[in-house]
């Protein structure tokens, strides 16, 4: 069966750019992405934009425009967020045009730049829990494990060899999600970016800019500060109380959230793998994840969730 993303030409992409309002000169480039298609396209002024061309079926019209209004709303705030200049449609594809951006990656072993980072969050975060998102979903226990876990068991990608031990990983790390969920009681949800992982910040002399808000949604606020955090458990208590020293000039964080870090990780680990095995249709996830479909990733991933699961026993970060 012929992928969706097998009509999306560079000829497309260039009509793209010029139903948007741009003369385009021929020039593009592709960006990594794998989720949607990004291109940088030249223009014949010199100058260069970016278009992103959204996975067909994953998110409405309305929720797209959820995710575009509240970058708009945090770059109205000089919130250093990039957000679309122009929303529309081409050949059937949903597309988005944003002006072009570089950065660098950022330095997480600097306990300065990490606070840096931290009053930027804090900033997203007091727009984010101004008002909900309406149509975009949030993330949930369901969303992220339960409904992950299912399709996996049922996608025929684990090894026959492996499925009763995944099935057993997988069952025992939910139950201790869920005990995580219990103890932090009912925490609030707000629009958050989602997916704010090192490689969703781009530094310059400036500071940092964040980009790619293709996963906001609702869900609790350290979803965006733990994926800053990297080694052992001392290290990454020292690195949040950096993040938390800037995050705290905006915003206050629900200490009861620190016992759902370890919980989001796990969560998201489910999630990824039925992430990918999703989109194993589409050609460019087997070149780019080979070793998805071997016996050592099955393996190797459930002893990472059986780690999760002693980690979820221990007293939470410390901040």
């Amino acid at each position: 069966m012929t992928h969706a993303y097998a009509a999306l030409t560079p000829d497309v992409v260039l009509d793209a750019c010029t139903a948007a309002g741009l003369r385009a000169d021929g020039r593009l480039l592709p960006l990594n992405s794998y989720e949607n298609r990004v291109y940088q396209v030249w223009l014949e002024d010199g100058s260069a934009r970016v278009l992103k061309f959204y996975r067909p079926g994953r998110w409405t019209a309305q929720q797209i425009e959820e995710e575009h209004a509240f970058a708009r709303e945090l770059a109205d705030r000089e919130i250093p967020v990039v957000a679309p200049v122009y929303t529309g449609t081409h050949a059937g594809f949903l597309f988005a045009l944003y002006p072009r951006r570089g950065g660098r990656a950022p330095n997480l072993d600097d306990p300065k730049t990490l606070e840096w980072i931290g009053r930027f969050i804090g900033r997203i975060h007091a727009v984010g829990a101004l008002t909900p998102f309406k149509s975009r979903p949030s993330l949930d226990v369901e969303s992220f494990g339960n409904e992950p876990r299912a399709f996996l068991l049922s996608s025929g990608l684990v090894p026959g060899d492996l499925v009763d031990a995944w099935k057993a990983v997988t069952e025992q790390a939910l139950a201790g999600v869920k005990r995580c969920y219990q103890t932090a009681g009912e925490v609030r949800a707000i629009r958050l970016h989602g997916d704010c992982h090192p490689g969703n910040i781009l530094w310059t002399e400036e500071g940092p800019h964040f980009v790619d808000l293709d996963d906001a949604r609702m869900g609790p606020a350290v979803q965006d500060l733990w994926m800053l955090l990297s080694g052992e458990r001392a290290a990454m208590s020292l690195q949040f109380s950096h993040v938390l020293a800037g995050y705290e000039d905006f915003a206050e964080l629900d200490r009861r959230e620190l016992y759902l870090v370890e919980a989001l990780r796990t969560l998201r680990l489910i999630h990824y793998s039925a992430w990918i095995a999703r989109r194993w249709d589409d050609p460019a996830f087997p070149t780019a994840f080979p070793w998805f479909n071997t016996q050592r990733y099955w393996q190797d991933r459930i002893l990472e969730l059986r780690e999760q699961i002693a980690l979820m026993e221990e007293e939470p970060l410390h901040a």
